[in-house]
């Protein structure tokens, strides 16, 4: 049982079905193939479409959490969404993150993950300040990568082509709690909301 004042980390999250995440790992032993040693893959099966990250959460607020969740999602029904494209943060010469980008009925998505930013901030999260670009993490590229690895893997990943798209339909959100481990983050899903048909 949790202690009362404990922490955790956690975010808040769309999951994405099997078959997206089967498309994905596939995605990512092409590029693999090239055997960058510095470049960090997330594991497929915990890929997810971040809407906001809370940080460090006392788990007796998650209950003010997922309500006002839940009030952020109401009359919103479910909607389409397609995975599609490569992208590299900052840029393709000196990338930092590869992504995965994610088109289809993105004004919905945004003004959701904005009623949610809104609904958060009323119990004291901050606002996120940046612009929200929706899009799924595949790799990061580790800090001791020199210029010309980080340029050789930017080139890869120009040279991959990635014309499959992936659509998947939206129905649910949830508050994920993620847990730091040598191995790697493991996630647990802590809630659950379901958009309303």
């Amino acid at each position: 049982m949790a202690h009362n004042s404990e922490q955790m980390r956690s975010f808040i999250a769309i999951e994405l079905p099997q078959n997206v995440k089967n498309g994905l790992a596939q995605l990512r032993s092409e590029l693999e193939r090239a055997e960058h040693p510095f470049v960090k893959w997330v594991n497929p099966e915990s890929i997810h479409l971040t809407l906001k990250f809370l940080g460090n959460v006392p788990f007796k607020q998650v209950a003010e959490i997922t309500k006002a969740i839940e009030t952020a999602s109401k009359g919103i029904p479910p909607f389409h969404l397609e995975i599609s494209g490569l992208g590299e943060f900052p840029n393709l010469k000196q990338p930092r993150v590869l992504w995965v980008g994610i088109k289809g009925e993105i004004d919905k998505l945004v003004s959701w993950q904005q009623n949610i930013d809104l609904a958060l901030a009323s119990l004291g999260f901050a606002k996120e300040e940046r612009p929200f670009v929706p899009h799924l993490t595949l790799a990061r590229i580790r800090q001791g990568a020199s210029p010309k690895e980080r340029k050789s893997f930017g080139e890869l990943v120009m040279s991959t082509s990635f014309e499959i798209s992936y659509p998947f339909d939206v129905e649910a959100v949830s508050l994920m709690r993620s847990q730091l481990t040598p191995a790697g983050a493991i996630y647990t899903r802590l809630f659950m909301t379901k958009l309303e048909t």
